[in-house]
This record gives C-alpha cells, sequence and structure tokens, in this order.
C-alpha cells in the first residue's frame, strides 16, 4: 500500500507514524463525538446541520429545553449531560430520555464525509461512545461487514469475543447503542455503573480478553475526542488498569483544542500520548491521503 505524504498542514511525522500503523492493519480506532463537527470556514467538504448529530453540550442544552429542566432548575448548568440526563430521567422517565436521545443523534443523520473516509481505511477494531448507527452505516457503504459488540448493563450477557479482521471489523460501542435501549450510558448514575462493571470477572466486562489484548498490542488513534474529558480518560485508565506504561504501544490524539495541562501530564511527563493539535477535518484527509494516495471524496449525495 503506498504512502504519499504530501501535507503542509499537518504534524509530518505524527501523520507518517499513524498511515503506517493503518496501513499495517494493526491500528485501534477510538472514535468520538467530534467526528460529526462542522468543517470549519473554507473546507472543501459539506456536512449541513440537519445531518449532524448534536455533540455533548448541544445535545445537553436540547434535553435540559424539552424536559422542562430550564423552567425547573434555572440556576443549574445545562452543559453538563450526565447530571442534565438524570435530571431527564426523574422529570419524565427513562424510556423517554432514551428516546430523545435517538431522535437528536439517529433520526434523520447521515454520516460526514470524515465518518466515510475512516470506514473506507483499515481499522479491524474500533471503540466508540457514540450512541448512534452512523458509522455502522459508513462501514457498509465501504463495503464492510461490522460485527456489533454492545454495552451490556446487566452483565448476563459476555461480550463478542471475536478476532477482527479488515472487512469485518469489530464495532465495541461501549457506552451503549440507540438500537439497544437498555444499553445506554448517558446519566451519572449510568457512568457510575459503568465504571463498577469494568471491573467485573470475565466474560462479564465490558470489553472483552480479546479487546483488552489488542489495547496492549496495537497502537490506538483517537479521533473526535477531548482527553480534557474526565469520563473518558477514566474509561481508558480502566481498560489498562495494572498496565506498566513500558508495555502500552503508541497513542495518539487528534484535537485541536488540547488542554495545555493535560499535553504537559500526558505527554511531556508521562509520555504515553501524542497530542496532534489539529481539527478532524485536516487531519482525516491527509491520512486518507496518505494511505490510499488521493483526496478523500466529499461522499455527497
Amino acid at each position: 500500500m503506498s504512502v504519499d505524504m504530501r501535507s503542509a498542514d499537518v504534524d509530518t511525522e505524527a501523520l507518517k507514524a499513524v498511515a503506517a500503523a493503518v496501513s499495517s492493519t494493526k491500528c485501534l480506532l477510538f472514535l468520538g463525538a467530534g467526528v460529526h463537527s462542522a468543517p470549519p470556514e473554507g473546507s472543501p467538504y459539506a456536512y449541513p446541520d440537519e445531518a449532524r448529530p448534536p455533540l455533548g453540550s448541544a445535545l445537553s442544552e436540547l434535553l435540559a429545553e424539552s424536559c422542562g429542566l430550564v423552567n425547573e432548575y434555572p440556576n443549574e448548568s445545562h452543559k453538563n449531560l450526565g447530571r442534565v440526563s438524570l435530571f431527564y430521567e426523574t422529570l419524565k422517565s427513562r424510556k423517554e430520555l432514551v428516546d430523545a436521545i435517538r431522535t437528536a443523534v439517529h433520526t434523520g443523520k447521515r454520516p460526514s464525509p470524515i465518518l466515510h473516509a475512516l470506514a473506507e481505511l483499515d481499522f479491524p477494531l474500533v471503540i466508540t461512545t457514540n450512541y448512534d448507527k452512523l458509522f455502522e452505516r459508513a462501514l457498509v457503504v465501504a463495503d464492510k461487514d461490522p460485527q456489533l459488540s454492545v454495552y451490556s448493563k446487566s452483565g448476563v450477557e459476555p461480550t463478542v469475543n471475536y478476532e477482527p479482521t479488515c472487512r469485518e471489523p469489530l464495532l465495541l460501542k461501549i457506552h451503549g447503542d440507540v438500537d439497544h435501549q437498555e444499553s445506554i450510558v448517558v446519566t451519572d448514575e449510568d457512568y457510575i455503573h459503568f465504571i463498577l462493571r469494568m471491573g467485573d470477572i470475565d466474560p462479564f466486562k465490558p470489553a472483552s480478553l480479546s479487546v483488552r489484548a489488542h489495547l496492549l498490542s496495537w497502537p490506538t488513534l483517537f479521533v473526535g475526542y477531548s482527553l480534557l474529558d474526565y469520563n473518558l480518560r477514566l474509561l481508558f485508565q480502566t481498560l489498562r488498569w495494572h498496565v506498566d506504561l513500558s508495555r502500552i504501544p503508541s497513542m495518539y490524539s487528534v484535537d485541536a483544542y488540547a488542554d495545555p495541562l493535560i499535553v504537559e501530564v500526558l505527554e511531556h511527563q508521562r509520555r504515553y500520548v501524542k497530542f496532534i493539535v489539529q481539527d478532524v477535518w485536516t487531519f482525516v484527509p491527509a491520512l486518507y491521503r496518505a494511505i490510499q494516495g488521493k483526496e478523500m471524496p466529499d461522499y455527497r449525495g
């Protein structure tokens, strides 16, 4: 597979390392809500507002407005999704909360050009905290057959223990899926329960033994996340609990607004995350070009 490194706008060394890892078909993709962000002004790519799921704070504000939190508790922060969703569940019901989330993040939405491009690349294993099914849709368009593993709150069903391939990638939806309403992790109480489940015995952990083995042997690429997010750092630390840093493969985080303190701690001091300070609409087209040897399509129509 050829690697074309043309780009004056990206971190060339980091791009080269990520492209090599993806080309080897041994790179784990951690996919976050930021893949649904709008293209910057002047971008050659289009992703209209009506097609995009709302990001975390926007989803939180939408839920706050629709459940009456704005009027009931006017002094409460409306951008804290875990807390707002707990209010929603209390003021209405769990079913109405999950229905509202499905409508907001999935109904009438479509994959971004970023999702389509990532689906074309060879990531055998993808872990996501997104609830929607847009990446699955993009994988099917890319002529792939995703194998789905969805978090189970009950602990009675083990997660899929499957050896992923590029044509049949394993997609682990670690915070749930809109078609499995009981799986959604969104309220503060859900997050507490989820972390407790991470300490469960095999085969009932949210991440199977084979997934955890790949976490210890493959490089990881974070796209659409901010490592400033406490819940994400807690999740990832839990997945790699009791593992010496010397055993952890390279990790790359694409984040245009990387927090200076987090960069200092995770990159400069602990040296296990390399931050690529670019937005996804710059980095992913460059990665696609580097691996595929052509420009990333706009995927319109």
